[in-house]
């Protein structure tokens, strides 16, 4: 398996959806508490990026091992264990060697960290594996919009911040056979109301490549959220995850979360609402759904670069 085949089996433009959660926690950590520890930066990208192309690969294996309808677009030419003719072994020692990968840079991270982030990580490679493999899958329910949403969306920006906050949102603390938990709970509030675009941004995603699948869904028997409510109710809540996300960055910028710099990303309306129109009028895997990605892509990169502008202001202040 060469690089490139590898990318093409790992889908790598997709980690978009990993690693912007992680640089918007990143920052936000950045603006609101003032710190930054690059190796526990690098241990989190390193274990969130293997995690990610793991959970990838093993969905793709999975669609493989399990796939009904071994015709279409669905099967010849997306699914890239067929497409690019990979032997079986070499598939599952990739994925083996991601996954040592993930826990090694998530355990360093623990050391660095503490119990709560070998929590969370636990929780997250439970979700992740259990997103794409079991007896049934979460992405074969109509519950993988809700769950891929909130872990990545919600927990990688929360611990992405958290491991810059020193426990100025959350401290677990174990002492001899005693765990005390303190929450600040108005912090986790706010980061939660920050991270809500990105939930929806990744919710989006997902609903995307399931209203764009839902015939060859129905045939390989995945009972995704789509096939409940029909192609019709599915569009319309795509479209209304991108106005809530708007609303909700509104609100953080009433409260003060936000610097007033991201009513700016308001302009980002103006091609959201053309790559909305143009998936209404052709939902394909081939041409439209990269939409979906497009518009997470052009919201989180925005505010990426209205937090990064604010960062540099308060430090040059």
């Amino acid at each position: 398996m060469n690089i490139r085949t590898f990318f093409k089996f790992v889908e790598l433009p997709t980690k978009v959806a990993s690693m912007l959660p992680l640089l918007l926690g990143t920052l936000y950590a950045l603006y609101r508490f003032e710190d930054f520890y690059i190796l526990r930066f690098v241990l989190m990208l390193v274990s969130l990026l293997s995690f990610d192309m793991a959970t990838t690969a093993i969905n793709n294996y999975y669609d493989f091992k399990k796939a009904a309808k071994t015709h279409g677009y669905g099967y010849e030419t997306h699914n890239p264990i067929v497409r690019f003719k990979l032997k079986e072994p070499t598939v599952v020692a990739l994925i083996v060697i991601l996954l040592l990968l993930a826990a090694g840079g998530g355990i360093a991270l623990v050391f660095q960290t503490g119990l709560l982030v070998f929590l969370l990580g636990g929780l997250s490679f439970l979700i992740g594996i259990l997103y794409s493999f079991g007896p049934i899958p979460i992405s074969r329910m109509p519950l993988g919009e809700l769950f891929s949403g909130l872990f990545m969306g919600f927990v990688i920006i929360f611990i992405s911040a958290y491991i810059h906050s020193d426990q100025a949102v959350v401290a677990l603390l174990l002492k001899g056979e005693w765990i005390s938990l303190h929450i600040n709970f108005l912090e986790v509030l706010y980061l939660f109301w920050f991270s809500v675009p990105a939930i929806l941004g990744i919710a989006g995603i997902m609903l995307a490549n399931n209203i764009c699948d839902i015939e060859d869904d129905i045939d390989n028997r995945r009972y995704t959220l789509p096939v409940y409510i029909g192609r019709e109710n599915a569009l319309l809540l795509w479209k209304l995850l991108y106005y809530v996300s708007f609303a909700d960055l509104i609100v953080l910028v009433l409260l003060g979360v936000h610097p007033l710099l991201v009513l700016l990303l308001l302009l980002t309306l103006i091609p959201l609402r053309r790559n909305i129109a143009r998936f209404y009028q052709e939902q394909h895997k081939g041409t439209t759904f990269i939409l979906a990605v497009k518009n997470f892509v052009l919201m989180s990169a925005a505010r990426i670069l209205v937090l990064g502008i604010a960062v540099i202001w308060v430090t040059l202040r």
